[in-house]
């Protein structure tokens, strides 16, 4: 990770972690859970090298970014109001975004509120998921998949840390990068069990090296998970708050890009609403979706010179 520059910013009320890499054009890149910057550092590299200014924070609870003790502020507003102040203070009017995961989700909500933040936006894994105005976010999945359904494990404050507590941070964050199980990820009742992974394995698959695994349990151990589980303890509280929204399209020119074992993708009945028309009523300037194959949920790491070539031939064109 040498040539990559590391510096803490104030945005929003709260001190944030950057890592960044090159001059030009500002790439900005939202990790997901259970990441952090360091998700993107095969495409800090890559950015920087074609003439791109490559931005990586650590989102609002992770990493050496601060993480507010109350669950209520990590809202979409929060963490969007987080990013709109670190464009400014980059000093840019716009950025090109690519975001992945719950990253994913917070860049829809960017073009979203400001769209005229983002020139054009690559997004990964998890499409737009457009409000049903008829029912609660977490009311919705525990209707789909029940109680066990890992978002709807993941409300309670404190319970799924103390499960994760048990097996240690290391043993998570493997268990959450490894998985290649496709459909809703469910937990077993009562424990953090193999949760994501019902094949864990000990070893590591080729692209995610020991020194990788110990970045992220490093901080995580220093951190916790708490940080980003309460983004998912705000998805009823966004529902209410992003009412004026209902039936709002996005605007920007999207590509997206996820892998055909994604646990996202073969959930949700997600396939039907991404190549079944709705998707694109959604978001009228998607001008392409790419489904990998044979690549699961961390596509950014699993595959990264074929998401890298994705990124750099969708932005060039602006």
């Amino acid at each position: 990770m040498e040539g990559i520059a590391h510096r803490t910013v104030e945005v929003n009320g709260i001190k944030m972690h950057i890592a960044e890499k090159g001059e030009g054009p500002v790439v900005l890149f939202l990790h997901g859970f259970p990441e952090l910057w360091y998700s993107w550092r095969h495409q800090i590299l890559a950015l920087s090298s074609h003439g791109y200014r490559a931005v990586a924070p650590d989102l609002r609870g992770f990493g050496d970014t601060e993480a507010p003790a109350s669950v209520s502020s990590y809202t979409y507003f929060d963490i969007v109001g987080d990013l709109v102040a670190l464009i400014d203070t980059l000093g840019v009017d716009q950025v090109f975004l690519v975001a992945h995961d719950w990253g994913a989700l917070i860049g829809w909500h960017l073009c979203l509120f400001r769209p005229d933040k983002v020139k054009a936006y690559v997004c990964l894994s998890v499409p737009f998921l457009r409000r049903n105005p008829q029912i609660r976010t977490v009311d919705g999945f525990r209707a789909l998949y029940g109680d066990d359904y890992y978002i709807c494990r993941f409300q309670k404050p404190g319970e799924i840390e103390a499960q994760m507590a048990k097996v240690g941070t290391t043993y998570v964050l493997k268990n959450f990068l490894t998985t290649r199980k496709t459909g809703p990820p469910i937990f077993p009742k009562g424990e953090y069990g193999t949760a994501f992974n019902p094949d864990f394995t000990k070893t590591l698959p080729s692209w995610l090296s020991e020194q990788d695994l110990a970045y992220f349990a490093a901080k995580f151990e220093k951190t916790g998970f708490t940080g980003g589980l309460n983004y998912y303890r705000n998805l009823n509280r966004n529902w209410e708050l992003t009412a004026p929204w209902t039936g709002a399209q996005v605007t920007v020119p999207v590509r997206f890009i996820t892998g055909d074992l994604d646990m996202v993708y073969t959930s949700l009945s997600l396939k039907e609403y991404i190549h079944g028309g709705e998707f694109k009523k959604d978001v009228p300037n998607l001008e392409e979706v790419i489904i990998q194959k044979g690549v699961a949920h961390f596509n950014n790491q699993e595959a990264p010179e074929e998401i890298n070539n994705y990124i750099l031939n969708f932005i060039k064109k602006f």
